[in-house]
């Protein structure tokens, strides 16, 4: 039994709640599902009408292997896709660049052109599946490959369901996969929620990530102060650029977390729909409910896996799924009981979505709304969070902006401190982790994990060349002049970006273009 008695976030948890401890005003914090303030979720129904979104990631080597991976999980009954990119995809590099050297493909799907983008979803009925895609800088370029794919199996923008990770804010905080300066990203941003507004309607212009800020080792109330001070800034921005709140605000999203602590989790997630309901009403004068809906995809915890006994995996991504679900999530994937050793066998894929499947139809998970609503223990925890979240973004705020704040390293040092606690309790014990620093075995089971053929980068080199040289260049720099000159004024640049791409422009090309506009961002530059 594990020795500690407090939260994730730091604040003590009693061992017996009673009604003393439920929060005032109990009735106005809840609210109805489907009412303000969301407490008990952003649907009427949830999920007894319909289950969350099963997604599961993926995406590994080339384009065809993807695309393999994606038609085994369709007909295993996932219900929505979600797309992992390769790294030199996601820092807006060809497969061919010097920098992409011994990284293609390895850690998502290496796409660098209209051609790729056509193999990976070759077959599959784009008017009919929901795709999330996890790229943030060059976030942009890949919607719009995607669009022009659509389109050239006769669906249009309009019909098109899924949602653009495009969160640039959290890369300067925890991730690191940023191109441009935060100015330029923060245009790009409201850029794509001006043009999907008017092109692809029903699409999710952006995902704000707390997830990463998770993994990077923040507590619950610093994952959902920082996501939701970050969701003001990309609000900010638009009402900037001109855009109204109620014409791009429904199409926001969130992604969180799932960790192995149940109780506090789901009273995180209905702390922050709470918070956000608010800062919409008050702060920004939303008048339309879909403004004020925190909607959020979930994702178990990764950085809670171990190598060590990866079987046990199985049941802390079950645990952690059910927090989400109980938490009322949109969408979820659950992670592969592999996935601290290497990217997921097919096996393990698949057994990552059988334990959703298990939750949606063998459980009565499904059969009411906010089980846990009036919980001593949950509506207390609730308070507790929403009280810290609030008190943290007050913090941010303190230094003018979210960007004010990642300037000045605060979001950045304030997770550093968690995870070095983190990194303490379970060096001294005091944080108990089954396999790893109690319960170990002597010796470990052999696994054989999924392999990345090395060949895969001189494949995607070739392409490239063949790209090169049957393409009609004197298009490609008409459209990438155009992209030029649209970057340096204040043109909405994906019209142009989407010429270049349709003319058979690499991503490369295309961020290379806007990296000569708008330079490269470094760590030390100030802006």
């Amino acid at each position: 039994m594990s020795e500690r008695r407090s939260s994730e976030s730091g604040f003590p948890i009693q061992g017996v709640y009673t009604a003393a401890d439920l929060p005032e005003n109990l009735d106005s914090r809840l609210g109805a599902p489907g009412e303000f303030p969301y407490t008990r979720g952003v649907y009427p129904t949830m999920y007894t009408s319909r289950p969350w979104t099963m997604r599961q990631y993926a995406g590994f080597g080339t384009a065809t292997e993807s695309n393999a991976r994606y038609h085994q999980l369709l007909r295993a009954g996932t219900m929505g896709l979600s797309v992992a990119f390769d790294l030199p995809t996601q820092m807006g590099y060809d497969s061919d660049d010097p920098i992409a050297h011994g990284e293609v493909g390895k850690v998502g799907v290496a796409i660098d052109s209209i051609e790729d983008m056509r193999l990976l979803f070759d077959g599959i009925p784009l008017d009919k599946v929901s795709t999330s895609m996890t790229i943030n800088a060059p976030g942009s370029v890949l919607l719009l490959l995607y669009q022009l794919v659509a389109e050239e199996n006769g669906v249009p923008g309009s019909a098109l369901n899924g949602t653009i990770q495009n969160d640039i804010l959290k890369e300067y905080i925890a991730r690191g996969t940023y191109i441009f300066p935060p100015k330029p990203s923060l245009r790009l941003v409201a850029d794509t929620f001006g043009y999907c507004r008017k092109e692809v309607p029903k699409w999710n212009t952006i995902s704000i990530s707390g997830y990463h800020m998770a993994e990077a080792g923040a507590s619950p109330a610093q994952e959902v102060a920082f996501t939701l001070a970050n969701g003001v800034e990309y609000v900010r921005a638009a009402l900037a650029a001109g855009l109204a709140v109620d014409d791009f605000a429904p199409r926001l999203s969130f992604f969180f977390v799932a960790r192995t602590t149940l109780i506090e989790e789901v009273a995180k997630f209905r702390a922050a729909r709470r918070i956000w309901a608010r800062l919409m009403r008050d702060e920004f004068g939303a008048k339309n409910p879909k403004s004020m809906m925190l909607r959020f995809h979930t994702q178990t915890a990764g950085v809670q896996l171990t190598a060590q006994q990866p079987e046990v995996n199985l049941v802390r991504v079950a645990v952690q799924g059910l927090a989400a679900v109980l938490g009322g999530t949109q969408s979820l994937h659950t992670n592969s009981f592999d996935e601290a050793i290497a990217l997921p066998t097919e096996k393990a894929a698949r057994l990552a979505l059988r334990t959703q499947q298990v939750l949606a139809y063998e459980t009565d998970l499904t059969a009411t709304v906010d089980p846990f609503a009036g919980s001593y223990v949950v509506e207390a925890m609730t308070a507790e969070l929403e009280e810290a979240a609030t008190e943290l973004m007050d913090r941010v705020f303190d230094h003018g902006s979210a960007v004010d704040a990642i300037e000045a390293g605060f979001q950045k040092r304030e997770i550093e401190q968690s995870a070095y606690r983190i990194a303490q309790e379970i060096d001294s014990g005091e944080r108990v982790v089954v396999g790893l620093n109690r319960f170990q075995i002597d010796e470990e089971e052999p696994y054989e994990p999924l392999r990345v053929d090395p060949a895969i980068e001189a494949t995607q080199g070739q392409r490239l060349a063949e790209l090169r040289r049957t393409r009609d260049a004197g298009a490609v720099e008409r459209a990438l002049d155009e992209l030029r000159a649209a970057a340096s004024g204040s043109e909405n640049v994906l019209y142009p970006m989407k010429e270049a791409l349709r003319a058979r422009a690499t991503v490369g090309e295309v961020c290379g273009t806007l990296r000569e506009v708008w330079g490269q961002y470094r760590p030390s530059d100030r802006f």
